[in-house]
């Protein structure tokens, strides 16, 4: 949910206008932003906050009256936009909130909203060129887990995927490392590309449980892996058997020839409709972990806003 600044002209998330308060939490005017370089929420207005506050039994701090867009400190639209999703960028990465806080940041927007940094979050930029630029420093390298380390535990795991046990490479971290920054063994296990995708920051417990659910599922990728295997390595054989013909042969056009590609034509076909339906298969799992995760981070938010 987004509210809009009525001191900046930020549309942003709602957590930006919330704080705590002695009985009810507290919705505030103006963003945390503005409320940190000194403006009170009791000089502005914000209908739209006030009425949401009023449903949800929050205290409002602000005055009743409409927001004047003529006075907004971030007077283009294009400009809020670029910090709009500088904010967003933060909001959503519990590895840079970890390393520096919301009070820091805002610093360094109120630095680029009043020229002492010379610098404005750049959409054409990466996230982490933009916090560089603006002087925050962040470690996005967390994974110091050398080669000798990672072919042990490729060794140990018969480079298998411990999870749904398709062949795999990655060295997974149980505990997140984003998280916890534990390299130790006993935090290691060994996982595929997709799983370790896909698990990306969730807690290692609740991603164990979400696989749990879905054994036969596992068993069926393990199926579809070992079967397309064979029958690709099948297609490369005769294609290079097909080139070698050619070249023999001396000519393109051969009834013989003709009869191979259409026989490779079928199989490649055939190949084609399995990975369909494996990829089918993929994708209706890794739905079944994002909805988990999902629906886990959103129990244990105490309210809506």
């Amino acid at each position: 949910m987004k509210f809009q600044c009525s001191a900046c002209g930020l549309r942003i998330d709602s957590l930006h206008f919330k704080q705590k308060g002695l009985m009810n939490p507290k919705l505030t005017s103006i963003c945390d932003i503005c409320r940190q370089r000194g403006l009170a929420a009791e000089d502005y207005g914000n209908p739209v906050v006030k009425v949401f506050a009023a449903n949800l039994l929050f205290t409002y701090v602000g005055t009743g009256q409409e927001v004047d867009e003529q006075n907004f400190l971030l007077g283009s639209a294009k400009l809020r936009k670029r910090y709009e999703g500088f904010l967003q960028d933060f909001d959503g990465n519990s590895l840079v909130q970890q390393q520096i806080s919301r009070e820091e940041v805002n610093r360094a927007l109120v630095a680029c909203e009043t020229g002492v940094s010379g610098f404005v979050p750049d959409p054409g930029l990466t996230f982490a060129m933009n916090l560089e630029k603006m002087g925050l420093k962040v470690n996005f390298q967390l994974n110091e887990v050398d080669y000798i380390d990672r072919e042990r535990i490729r060794a140990k795991y018969k480079y298998r995927c411990q999870y749904c046990g398709r062949r795999g490479r990655s060295v997974d971290h149980k505990d997140p490392v984003s998280l916890s920054q534990n390299n130790r063994l006993d935090n290691l296990i060994l996982s595929c590309q997709e799983c370790n995708r896909i698990k990306s920051n969730m807690p290692y417990d609740l991603f164990v449980k979400l696989n749990d659910e879905i054994p036969a599922i596992n068993q069926q990728l393990v199926k579809y892996e070992n079967a397309l295997g064979p029958l690709k390595e099948e297609f490369q054989q005769r294609r290079r058997m097909l080139a070698a013909k050619v070249h023999l042969k001396g000519v393109v056009n051969d009834p013989e020839l003709n009869a191979i590609r259409k026989s490779n034509k079928r199989l490649q076909d055939a190949i084609d409709s399995l990975e369909a339906d494996y990829d089918a298969l993929r994708l209706a799992r890794e739905e079944h972990f994002a909805n988990g995760w999902k629906l886990a981070i959103a129990s244990k938010k105490t309210d809506i806003i």
